[in-house]
Protein backbone atom coordinates (compact mmCIF):
# COMPACT_ATOMS: atom_id res chain seq x y z
CA UNK A 1 0.00 0.00 0.00
CA UNK A 2 1.44 3.35 -1.00
CA UNK A 3 0.93 5.96 1.69
CA UNK A 4 2.04 9.55 2.24
CA UNK A 5 5.38 8.54 3.74
CA UNK A 6 6.52 5.93 1.22
CA UNK A 7 4.96 7.45 -1.93
CA UNK A 8 7.67 7.73 -4.62
CA UNK A 9 6.63 11.33 -5.28
CA UNK A 10 7.17 12.40 -1.68
CA UNK A 11 10.89 13.00 -2.33
CA UNK A 12 13.38 13.08 -5.17
CA UNK A 13 14.66 9.61 -5.91
CA UNK A 14 18.34 9.23 -5.11
CA UNK A 15 20.50 9.66 -8.21
CA UNK A 16 17.50 10.57 -10.40
CA UNK A 17 18.42 13.22 -12.98
CA UNK A 18 16.48 16.45 -12.60
CA UNK A 19 16.20 17.28 -16.30
CA UNK A 20 12.79 15.70 -16.76
CA UNK A 21 10.36 18.36 -17.97
CA UNK A 22 6.60 18.82 -18.08
CA UNK A 23 4.20 21.30 -19.63
CA UNK A 24 0.57 21.78 -20.49
CA UNK A 25 0.47 21.08 -24.23
CA UNK A 26 -3.18 21.95 -24.82
CA UNK A 27 -3.06 25.64 -23.92
CA UNK A 28 -4.34 27.56 -20.93
CA UNK A 29 -7.91 28.21 -22.11
CA UNK A 30 -10.66 26.34 -20.28
CA UNK A 31 -11.55 23.08 -22.04
CA UNK A 32 -12.98 19.67 -21.29
CA UNK A 33 -9.58 17.97 -21.60
CA UNK A 34 -6.10 19.26 -20.79
CA UNK A 35 -2.99 17.39 -21.97
CA UNK A 36 0.11 17.45 -19.77
CA UNK A 37 3.31 16.28 -21.51
CA UNK A 38 6.35 14.82 -19.76
CA UNK A 39 9.77 14.01 -21.20
CA UNK A 40 13.00 12.79 -19.62
CA UNK A 41 14.54 9.93 -17.64
CA UNK A 42 12.28 10.37 -14.62
CA UNK A 43 9.08 10.14 -16.68
CA UNK A 44 8.49 6.41 -16.11
CA UNK A 45 8.96 6.34 -12.31
CA UNK A 46 6.97 9.56 -11.92
CA UNK A 47 3.99 8.36 -13.95
CA UNK A 48 4.07 4.97 -12.21
CA UNK A 49 3.94 6.70 -8.83
CA UNK A 50 1.04 8.91 -9.91
CA UNK A 51 -0.85 5.83 -11.11
CA UNK A 52 -0.34 3.80 -7.94
CA UNK A 53 2.87 1.98 -8.74
CA UNK A 54 2.47 0.55 -12.26
CA UNK A 55 2.87 1.97 -15.74
CA UNK A 56 0.26 1.46 -18.47
CA UNK A 57 1.22 -0.69 -21.45
CA UNK A 58 3.34 1.33 -23.88
CA UNK A 59 1.36 3.36 -26.41
CA UNK A 60 -2.01 2.24 -25.04
CA UNK A 61 -4.40 4.67 -23.36
CA UNK A 62 -5.25 3.61 -19.83
CA UNK A 63 -7.77 5.19 -17.43
CA UNK A 64 -6.12 5.66 -14.02
CA UNK A 65 -6.63 7.46 -10.74
CA UNK A 66 -3.83 9.95 -10.19
CA UNK A 67 -2.78 10.49 -6.57
CA UNK A 68 -0.57 13.04 -4.83
CA UNK A 69 2.10 12.05 -2.23
CA UNK A 70 -0.52 12.17 0.53
CA UNK A 71 -2.65 9.63 -1.31
CA UNK A 72 -5.39 12.10 -2.27
CA UNK A 73 -6.95 11.58 -5.70
CA UNK A 74 -5.97 14.35 -8.09
CA UNK A 75 -8.01 13.24 -11.10
CA UNK A 76 -9.31 10.33 -13.14
CA UNK A 77 -7.20 10.62 -16.29
CA UNK A 78 -6.19 8.83 -19.47
CA UNK A 79 -2.49 8.00 -19.38
CA UNK A 80 -0.27 7.35 -22.39
CA UNK A 81 3.26 6.04 -21.79
CA UNK A 82 5.88 6.25 -24.57
CA UNK A 83 9.23 4.64 -23.77
CA UNK A 84 12.17 6.12 -25.69
CA UNK A 85 13.95 6.39 -27.99
CA UNK A 86 11.12 6.10 -30.54
CA UNK A 87 9.28 9.17 -29.25
CA UNK A 88 8.84 12.79 -30.26
CA UNK A 89 11.80 13.93 -28.13
CA UNK A 90 13.82 10.72 -28.33
CA UNK A 91 13.42 10.30 -24.54
CA UNK A 92 10.90 8.54 -22.33
CA UNK A 93 7.66 10.52 -22.66
CA UNK A 94 4.13 10.47 -21.32
CA UNK A 95 0.86 12.30 -21.76
CA UNK A 96 -1.67 12.85 -19.01
CA UNK A 97 -5.11 13.59 -20.43
CA UNK A 98 -6.67 15.42 -17.51
CA UNK A 99 -10.00 17.09 -16.91
CA UNK A 100 -9.54 20.70 -17.95
CA UNK A 101 -10.34 22.45 -14.66
CA UNK A 102 -7.72 24.89 -13.39
CA UNK A 103 -7.59 23.20 -9.98
CA UNK A 104 -6.92 19.78 -11.56
CA UNK A 105 -4.14 21.14 -13.76
CA UNK A 106 -2.53 23.04 -10.90
CA UNK A 107 -2.73 20.03 -8.58
CA UNK A 108 -0.99 17.73 -11.06
CA UNK A 109 1.61 20.38 -11.98
CA UNK A 110 2.42 21.04 -8.32
CA UNK A 111 2.81 17.31 -7.68
CA UNK A 112 5.19 16.94 -10.63
CA UNK A 113 7.24 19.94 -9.48
CA UNK A 114 7.47 18.55 -5.93
CA UNK A 115 8.78 15.31 -7.44
CA UNK A 116 11.73 17.19 -8.95
CA UNK A 117 10.46 17.68 -12.48
CA UNK A 118 10.68 21.18 -13.87
CA UNK A 119 8.36 23.19 -16.14
CA UNK A 120 9.50 23.16 -19.76
CA UNK A 121 10.82 26.26 -21.49
CA UNK A 122 9.16 27.46 -24.73
CA UNK A 123 9.91 24.99 -27.50
CA UNK A 124 11.91 22.68 -25.25
CA UNK A 125 10.20 19.46 -26.35
CA UNK A 126 10.98 20.21 -30.01
CA UNK A 127 14.46 21.37 -29.10
CA UNK A 128 15.07 17.98 -27.47
CA UNK A 129 13.76 16.30 -30.62
CA UNK A 130 16.34 18.22 -32.64
CA UNK A 131 19.22 17.59 -30.20
CA UNK A 132 18.38 13.87 -30.07
CA UNK A 133 18.32 13.55 -33.86
CA UNK A 134 14.58 13.09 -34.25
CA UNK A 135 14.37 15.98 -36.73
CA UNK A 136 16.60 18.58 -38.33
CA UNK A 137 16.36 22.29 -37.59
CA UNK A 138 14.28 23.05 -40.69
CA UNK A 139 11.71 20.46 -39.61
CA UNK A 140 11.74 21.86 -36.06
CA UNK A 141 10.91 25.32 -37.42
CA UNK A 142 8.08 23.76 -39.42
CA UNK A 143 6.53 22.50 -36.17
CA UNK A 144 6.22 26.11 -35.01
CA UNK A 145 4.80 27.17 -38.39
CA UNK A 146 2.22 24.38 -38.24
CA UNK A 147 1.07 25.44 -34.78
CA UNK A 148 0.81 29.07 -35.95
CA UNK A 149 -0.86 28.30 -39.32
CA UNK A 150 -4.01 30.37 -39.87
CA UNK A 151 -4.91 29.16 -43.35
CA UNK A 152 -4.95 26.02 -45.47
CA UNK A 153 -2.09 27.32 -47.62
CA UNK A 154 0.09 27.94 -44.56
CA UNK A 155 -0.76 24.47 -43.23
CA UNK A 156 0.26 22.81 -46.50
CA UNK A 157 3.54 24.71 -46.63
CA UNK A 158 4.38 23.86 -43.00
CA UNK A 159 3.51 20.19 -43.46
CA UNK A 160 5.64 19.94 -46.57
CA UNK A 161 8.56 21.38 -44.63
CA UNK A 162 7.87 19.15 -41.60
CA UNK A 163 7.89 16.09 -43.84
CA UNK A 164 11.47 16.94 -44.78
CA UNK A 165 11.13 18.29 -48.32
CA UNK A 166 13.03 21.51 -47.63
CA UNK A 167 15.68 19.87 -45.44
CA UNK A 168 16.22 17.17 -48.06
CA UNK A 169 16.78 19.84 -50.73
CA UNK A 170 19.45 21.58 -48.63
CA UNK A 171 21.04 18.32 -47.54
CA UNK A 172 21.17 17.18 -51.17
CA UNK A 173 23.18 20.26 -52.09
CA UNK A 174 25.50 19.68 -49.13
CA UNK A 175 26.05 16.05 -50.17
CA UNK A 176 26.91 17.05 -53.73
CA UNK A 177 29.36 19.67 -52.46
CA UNK A 178 30.93 17.02 -50.24
CA UNK A 179 31.56 14.90 -53.33
CA UNK A 180 33.07 17.91 -55.14
CA UNK A 181 35.31 18.61 -52.15
CA UNK A 182 36.53 15.01 -52.12
CA UNK A 183 37.65 15.34 -55.72
CA UNK A 184 39.20 18.72 -54.98
CA UNK A 185 41.18 17.25 -52.09
CA UNK A 186 42.43 14.53 -54.42
CA UNK A 187 43.71 17.18 -56.83
CA UNK A 188 45.45 18.94 -53.93
CA UNK A 189 46.96 15.84 -52.29
CA UNK A 190 48.12 14.13 -55.48
CA UNK A 191 49.28 16.89 -57.85
CA UNK A 192 51.88 14.67 -59.50
CA UNK A 193 49.61 11.68 -60.15
CA UNK A 194 48.43 12.92 -63.56
CA UNK A 195 44.75 12.63 -62.66
CA UNK A 196 42.52 12.74 -65.75
CA UNK A 197 41.60 16.32 -66.78
CA UNK A 198 37.94 15.33 -66.79
CA UNK A 199 38.10 15.12 -62.95
CA UNK A 200 38.50 18.88 -62.63
CA UNK A 201 36.07 19.49 -65.48
CA UNK A 202 33.39 17.40 -63.74
CA UNK A 203 34.16 19.14 -60.46
CA UNK A 204 33.61 22.60 -61.95
CA UNK A 205 30.49 21.48 -63.84
CA UNK A 206 28.83 20.11 -60.69
CA UNK A 207 29.89 23.17 -58.70
CA UNK A 208 28.27 25.46 -61.28
CA UNK A 209 25.09 23.38 -61.33
CA UNK A 210 24.68 23.51 -57.54
CA UNK A 211 25.38 27.24 -57.50
CA UNK A 212 22.75 27.82 -60.22
CA UNK A 213 20.16 25.76 -58.35
CA UNK A 214 20.78 27.73 -55.15
CA UNK A 215 20.51 31.05 -57.01
CA UNK A 216 17.22 29.96 -58.60
CA UNK A 217 15.92 28.91 -55.17
CA UNK A 218 16.81 32.36 -53.83
CA UNK A 219 15.13 34.10 -56.77
CA UNK A 220 11.61 33.26 -55.60
CA UNK A 221 10.26 36.76 -54.80
CA UNK A 222 10.01 35.73 -51.16
CA UNK A 223 6.86 33.68 -51.78
CA UNK A 224 7.35 31.21 -48.93
CA UNK A 225 8.27 33.92 -46.44
CA UNK A 226 5.28 36.02 -47.51
CA UNK A 227 2.89 33.09 -47.07
CA UNK A 228 4.32 32.28 -43.65
CA UNK A 229 4.26 35.86 -42.32
CA UNK A 230 1.34 37.22 -44.37
CA UNK A 231 1.06 40.00 -46.92
CA UNK A 232 0.55 43.75 -46.48
CA UNK A 233 -1.95 45.62 -48.66
CA UNK A 234 -1.98 49.41 -48.17
CA UNK A 235 -5.01 51.56 -49.03
CA UNK A 236 -3.94 55.06 -50.09
CA UNK A 237 -5.58 58.09 -51.64
CA UNK A 238 -6.67 61.65 -51.05
CA UNK A 239 -8.64 62.56 -47.92
CA UNK A 240 -12.31 61.61 -47.79
CA UNK A 241 -12.34 59.24 -50.79
CA UNK A 242 -13.63 56.35 -48.65
CA UNK A 243 -10.47 54.51 -47.54
CA UNK A 244 -11.75 53.88 -44.01
CA UNK A 245 -15.15 52.75 -45.32
CA UNK A 246 -13.34 50.30 -47.63
CA UNK A 247 -11.19 48.76 -44.90
CA UNK A 248 -14.26 48.36 -42.69
CA UNK A 249 -16.09 46.64 -45.55
CA UNK A 250 -13.20 44.27 -46.30
CA UNK A 251 -12.69 43.46 -42.61
CA UNK A 252 -16.47 43.16 -42.07
CA UNK A 253 -16.16 45.14 -38.84
CA UNK A 254 -15.51 48.69 -37.71
CA UNK A 255 -11.74 49.11 -37.80
CA UNK A 256 -11.52 52.80 -38.66
CA UNK A 257 -13.62 55.82 -37.75
CA UNK A 258 -15.66 56.97 -40.75
CA UNK A 259 -16.50 60.66 -41.08
CA UNK A 260 -17.36 63.14 -43.83
CA UNK A 261 -14.65 65.42 -42.41
CA UNK A 262 -11.45 65.16 -44.52
CA UNK A 263 -8.35 63.98 -42.65
CA UNK A 264 -10.17 61.89 -40.01
CA UNK A 265 -7.54 59.12 -40.27
CA UNK A 266 -4.21 60.58 -39.18
CA UNK A 267 -2.28 57.42 -38.30
CA UNK A 268 -1.75 54.02 -39.87
CA UNK A 269 -4.51 51.54 -38.91
CA UNK A 270 -4.12 47.81 -39.53
CA UNK A 271 -6.38 44.78 -39.50
CA UNK A 272 -5.76 41.17 -40.53
CA UNK A 273 -8.01 39.30 -42.96
CA UNK A 274 -7.79 36.12 -45.04
CA UNK A 275 -7.79 36.60 -48.81
CA UNK A 276 -7.33 33.67 -51.17
CA UNK A 277 -6.22 31.48 -48.28
CA UNK A 278 -3.42 33.92 -47.40
CA UNK A 279 -3.25 36.11 -44.26
CA UNK A 280 -3.27 39.75 -45.35
CA UNK A 281 -2.82 42.82 -43.17
CA UNK A 282 -4.90 45.66 -44.59
CA UNK A 283 -3.44 49.07 -43.85
CA UNK A 284 -5.62 52.18 -43.76
CA UNK A 285 -3.47 55.29 -44.20
CA UNK A 286 -3.90 59.00 -43.75
CA UNK A 287 -5.20 60.96 -46.73
CA UNK A 288 -2.42 62.10 -49.05
CA UNK A 289 -2.39 65.87 -49.45
CA UNK A 290 -0.24 68.91 -48.77
CA UNK A 291 -0.89 70.18 -45.26
CA UNK A 292 0.52 72.61 -42.72
CA UNK A 293 -0.90 70.61 -39.80
CA UNK A 294 2.09 68.92 -38.15
CA UNK A 295 0.08 65.89 -36.96
CA UNK A 296 -1.58 65.32 -40.31
CA UNK A 297 1.78 65.79 -42.07
CA UNK A 298 3.26 63.04 -39.92
CA UNK A 299 0.32 60.81 -40.85
CA UNK A 300 1.00 61.45 -44.53
CA UNK A 301 4.68 60.62 -44.05
CA UNK A 302 3.79 57.35 -42.35
CA UNK A 303 1.26 56.55 -45.07
CA UNK A 304 3.88 56.97 -47.79
CA UNK A 305 6.41 54.87 -45.85
CA UNK A 306 3.88 52.06 -45.29
CA UNK A 307 2.86 52.09 -48.93
CA UNK A 308 6.50 51.81 -50.00
CA UNK A 309 6.81 48.55 -48.05
CA UNK A 310 3.44 47.08 -49.07
CA UNK A 311 3.01 44.02 -51.28
CA UNK A 312 0.08 45.77 -52.97
CA UNK A 313 -0.96 49.42 -52.96
CA UNK A 314 -4.70 49.99 -53.44
CA UNK A 315 -4.97 53.57 -54.67
CA UNK A 316 -8.47 54.90 -54.11
CA UNK A 317 -10.05 57.78 -56.01
CA UNK A 318 -13.59 59.07 -56.34
CA UNK A 319 -15.53 58.05 -59.42
CA UNK A 320 -16.02 61.03 -61.64
CA UNK A 321 -15.12 62.63 -64.95
CA UNK A 322 -11.57 61.74 -66.07
CA UNK A 323 -10.42 65.32 -65.78
CA UNK A 324 -11.46 65.46 -62.14
CA UNK A 325 -9.78 62.24 -61.06
CA UNK A 326 -6.14 62.25 -60.05
CA UNK A 327 -4.37 59.00 -60.93
CA UNK A 328 -1.58 57.99 -58.60
CA UNK A 329 -0.47 54.36 -59.08
CA UNK A 330 2.37 53.88 -61.52
CA UNK A 331 4.53 51.38 -59.64
CA UNK A 332 4.40 47.63 -59.91
CA UNK A 333 2.16 46.11 -57.28
CA UNK A 334 -0.59 48.71 -57.36
CA UNK A 335 -4.22 48.82 -58.42
CA UNK A 336 -6.67 51.67 -58.95
CA UNK A 337 -10.11 51.62 -57.30
CA UNK A 338 -12.79 54.22 -58.06
CA UNK A 339 -15.11 54.59 -55.09
CA UNK A 340 -18.62 56.08 -54.87
CA UNK A 341 -19.64 54.42 -58.14
CA UNK A 342 -23.19 54.25 -56.75
CA UNK A 343 -23.50 57.92 -57.73
CA UNK A 344 -23.50 56.83 -61.37
CA UNK A 345 -20.27 58.55 -62.34
CA UNK A 346 -17.64 56.82 -64.50
CA UNK A 347 -14.21 55.94 -63.22
CA UNK A 348 -10.82 56.46 -64.84
CA UNK A 349 -9.53 53.93 -67.35
CA UNK A 350 -8.28 50.75 -65.69
CA UNK A 351 -10.02 51.46 -62.39
CA UNK A 352 -12.27 48.97 -60.63
CA UNK A 353 -15.53 50.81 -59.86
CA UNK A 354 -16.97 50.11 -56.41
CA UNK A 355 -19.09 51.61 -53.69
CA UNK A 356 -17.63 50.74 -50.32
CA UNK A 357 -20.78 52.13 -48.71
CA UNK A 358 -23.40 50.16 -50.66
CA UNK A 359 -21.33 47.11 -51.62
CA UNK A 360 -21.45 47.72 -55.37
CA UNK A 361 -18.46 46.00 -57.00
CA UNK A 362 -17.12 44.69 -53.67
CA UNK A 363 -17.34 41.02 -54.72
CA UNK A 364 -15.19 41.76 -57.77
CA UNK A 365 -12.70 43.65 -55.60
CA UNK A 366 -12.46 40.80 -53.06
CA UNK A 367 -11.93 38.30 -55.89
CA UNK A 368 -9.17 40.46 -57.38
CA UNK A 369 -7.43 40.87 -54.01
CA UNK A 370 -7.69 37.13 -53.32
CA UNK A 371 -6.16 36.30 -56.70
CA UNK A 372 -3.36 38.78 -56.06
CA UNK A 373 -2.64 37.21 -52.67
CA UNK A 374 -2.49 33.75 -54.22
CA UNK A 375 -0.25 34.93 -57.05
CA UNK A 376 2.21 36.54 -54.64
CA UNK A 377 2.56 33.39 -52.52
CA UNK A 378 2.02 30.40 -54.82
CA UNK A 379 5.05 28.37 -55.76
CA UNK A 380 5.70 25.32 -57.91
CA UNK A 381 8.58 22.91 -57.97
CA UNK A 382 10.85 22.60 -54.93
CA UNK A 383 9.52 23.85 -51.59
CA UNK A 384 10.06 27.59 -51.15
CA UNK A 385 12.22 29.43 -48.66
CA UNK A 386 10.30 30.23 -45.49
CA UNK A 387 12.71 32.20 -43.29
CA UNK A 388 15.22 35.04 -43.49
CA UNK A 389 17.68 32.78 -41.64
CA UNK A 390 17.60 30.29 -44.52
CA UNK A 391 17.98 33.06 -47.08
CA UNK A 392 21.05 34.53 -45.37
CA UNK A 393 22.77 31.13 -45.17
CA UNK A 394 21.97 30.31 -48.82
CA UNK A 395 23.29 33.69 -49.96
CA UNK A 396 26.50 32.98 -48.08
CA UNK A 397 26.74 29.51 -49.69
CA UNK A 398 26.18 30.94 -53.17
CA UNK A 399 28.84 33.61 -52.63
CA UNK A 400 31.37 31.01 -51.50
CA UNK A 401 30.57 28.92 -54.58
CA UNK A 402 31.08 32.01 -56.78
CA UNK A 403 34.49 32.46 -55.16
CA UNK A 404 35.30 28.77 -55.51
CA UNK A 405 34.59 28.85 -59.22
CA UNK A 406 36.87 31.85 -59.68
CA UNK A 407 39.66 30.61 -57.38
CA UNK A 408 43.11 30.37 -58.97
CA UNK A 409 44.56 27.94 -56.44
CA UNK A 410 43.02 24.54 -55.62
CA UNK A 411 43.57 25.17 -51.92
CA UNK A 412 41.48 28.34 -52.07
CA UNK A 413 38.77 26.55 -54.00
CA UNK A 414 38.70 23.79 -51.38
CA UNK A 415 38.32 26.34 -48.56
CA UNK A 416 35.41 28.07 -50.26
CA UNK A 417 33.72 24.71 -50.83
CA UNK A 418 34.05 23.95 -47.12
CA UNK A 419 32.57 27.34 -46.23
CA UNK A 420 29.64 26.79 -48.61
CA UNK A 421 28.93 23.38 -47.03
CA UNK A 422 29.12 24.97 -43.61
CA UNK A 423 26.57 27.62 -44.58
CA UNK A 424 24.17 24.91 -45.79
CA UNK A 425 24.76 22.93 -42.61
CA UNK A 426 23.72 25.90 -40.49
CA UNK A 427 20.25 25.76 -42.04
CA UNK A 428 19.55 22.14 -41.15
CA UNK A 429 21.47 22.27 -37.88
CA UNK A 430 24.25 19.88 -38.81
CA UNK A 431 27.03 22.36 -38.05
CA UNK A 432 27.56 25.57 -36.13
CA UNK A 433 24.07 26.14 -34.71
CA UNK A 434 24.61 26.71 -31.00
CA UNK A 435 24.35 30.47 -31.42
CA UNK A 436 20.97 30.27 -33.19
CA UNK A 437 19.13 27.58 -31.18
CA UNK A 438 17.86 30.00 -28.56
CA UNK A 439 16.58 32.31 -31.30
CA UNK A 440 14.77 29.51 -33.14
CA UNK A 441 13.04 27.93 -30.14
CA UNK A 442 12.28 31.05 -28.11
CA UNK A 443 9.22 31.75 -30.30
CA UNK A 444 7.64 28.33 -29.63
CA UNK A 445 4.72 27.92 -27.27
CA UNK A 446 5.14 26.14 -23.94
CA UNK A 447 4.53 22.40 -24.32
CA UNK A 448 5.89 22.17 -27.85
Amino acid sequence: MIGPHNHPLSHRAHGMPTDTIFALASGSARAAIAVMRLSGPATGPTVAALCGGTLPAPRHASLRRLRDPAGAVLDHALILWFPGPGTYTGEDCAELHLHGGRAVIDGVANTLAEAGLRPAEPGEFTRLAFLNGRMDLVEAEAVHDLVEAETEAQRRQALRQLEGALGALYQGWADRLRGILAHQEALIDFPDEDLPPEVEHQLLTTLGTVRTEIRLHLNDAGRGEKLRAGLFFAITGAPNVGKSTLINALAERDVAIVSHIPGTTRDVLETRVILGGVPVTLVDTAGLRETTDAIEAEGVRRALARAADADLVITMVEAGPPGRTKLRPNATGSMLVANKADLGLPGPDGALRISARTGLGMDALRAHLAETARRLTESSGPPPLTRARHRAALLAAAEHLDAAEQADLPELRGEDLRLAMRALGRITGHVGVEDILDMVFSHFCIGK
